[in-house]
């Protein structure tokens, strides 16, 4: 018995804006098919000894603290910005 549908792959691929023909859908319902089957296996593997892990490898954050400084002087800033006023910088409109 299949675990998803040929429907399910044709809506997925709707929501994601593919186009695909009956035989590409055939063809990623078996393949879904397989991971599907493929998880539910790892869902039977026993971890009760094993430790949850964000990475497989041992790292630590090696950024700098966010520390609040001075920013640029007002002018130098505008002198990058293409198009200013008063200080500001002017942007196109993206409402009505």
């Amino acid at each position: 018995m299949s675990r998803i549908s040929i429907e399910e792959v044709k809506h997925v691929a709707h929501l994601a804006r593919l186009a695909i023909t009956e035989e590409e859908a055939k063809m990623f319902t078996e393949q879904l098919d397989s991971i599907i089957s493929f998880a539910e296996e790892l869902n039977e593997v026993n971890t009760d000894h094993v430790e949850p892990t964000t990475h497989v490898l041992k790292m630590k954050n090696v950024m700098r603290e966010d520390e609040a400084g001075e920013g640029l002087p007002v002018e130098d800033v505008m002198k990058n910005a293409p198009d200013h006023k008063d200080g500001y910088i002017r942007v196109p409109s993206i409402l009505d």
